[in-house]
């Protein structure tokens, strides 16, 4: 179910990209991930973001996963593509090649290590959303990109007619209670800790990197919230934190659902491109114990982990690189 006037969704996956041992991306792994996530109650899917390691793939393996996207969900979960650039010349040529892909919507974030001002994030995001007529949510994440949207910037922004919502992964929830009271814009939690919090002041749903692993505990959550079970949607945000705690908090996230996804035996390889690496032995260590924790949670059944530190060892040097254009 989603809310009236969302054409994202609720629960939306911010998908890894199963890639082979030599890391190429695995075509027929990631057609599985997409089919078991949306299983597990995914009615989102965001391809080619930060967890889809978009600073790593190429333009071609970009609108691939689009197109692989809509084809697997085939009506069931909305294709978002995510990424975009830095070059804003270059980000209004990947959104329009998304959108002949078939792409349900974009998300466009801040320009990352340029450092632009506000009038220059500002710019960039009008030119990206006029070049689409897809509906458009604003990653907003400095802890990645070195600068924040700011709340004046949000204001002007959130007069597009395309731009309806923004991810959040800032974590200031007053901001977001202003902003909400502001505009007309929807939220989604882009911190996986903070979900429930973000739901519980009026967040349209959630873009997560642990429902990769769990989708279906996040669905509950989302679907308590909206008939105004709270009780229930705790239930599901406390049985999720020691996993959300593996997934987020000792190596990139990316890196750490990988790992887990192959130890379930769900994706073929462990796999990430550099200058991403597998977790080192103490690392793998740490998630491995954090996982023992974890309990009852819906599509996470831990009693036959194998997770296998050797084969997420390193990182891989694709055969082609990923280009500017």
């Amino acid at each position: 179910m989603t809310q009236s006037g969302n054409p994202f969704g609720q629960v939306l996956v911010a998908l890894v990209t199963p890639m082979t041992a030599d890391g190429e991306v695995d075509w027929p792994a990631v057609e599985k991930h997409i089919d078991d996530v949306i299983v597990a109650g995914a009615d989102g899917i965001v391809v080619t973001g930060t967890t889809g390691e978009t600073s790593t793939l190429t333009d071609p393996e970009k609108l691939r996963l689009v197109e692989v996207g809509k084809d697997v969900a085939a009506g069931r979960a909305k294709i978002i593509t995510g990424g975009g650039s830095n070059e804003t010349a270059h980000a209004i040529e990947l959104y329009r090649a998304s959108e002949k892909a078939g792409a349900d919507g974009i998300m466009i974030v801040t320009p990352y290590y340029n450092k632009p001002t506000q009038a220059g994030i500002l710019t960039h995001f009008r030119l990206v959303a006029d070049a689409t007529d897809l509906p458009v949510i604003l990653y907003d994440i400095p802890g990645r990109t070195g600068v924040p949207i700011r709340y004046e910037t949000i204001l002007r922004i959130a007069k597009h007619p395309n731009v309806l919502a923004i991810k959040d992964a800032k974590g200031d929830f007053s901001e977001v209670s202003r902003v909400l009271n502001q505009t007309d814009l929807m939220y989604f939690s882009g911190d996986d800790a903070n979900v429930l919090p973000h739901l519980s002041i009026g967040a349209s749903g959630l873009i997560g990197v642990t429902a990769n692993i769990a989708a279906a505990p996040y669905r509950t959550m989302v679907d308590a919230v909206n008939r105004g079970d709270l009780a229930a949607a705790t239930a599901a945000h406390q049985a999720l934190e020691p996993l959300v705690r593996a997934v987020m908090t000792h190596v990139p996230g990316t890196v750490a659902a990988k790992y887990i996804l192959h130890g379930l035996g769900r994706i073929t390889s462990p796999r990430v491109r550099l200058p991403l690496v597998g977790p080192e032995e103490w690392e793998a260590a740490i998630i491995e114990d954090e996982l023992a924790l974890v309990r009852d949670v819906a599509g996470a059944d831990f009693s036959n982990f194998r997770p296998d530190r050797n084969a997420a060892a390193g990182g891989a040097l694709p055969k082609v690189h990923g280009t500017t254009r």
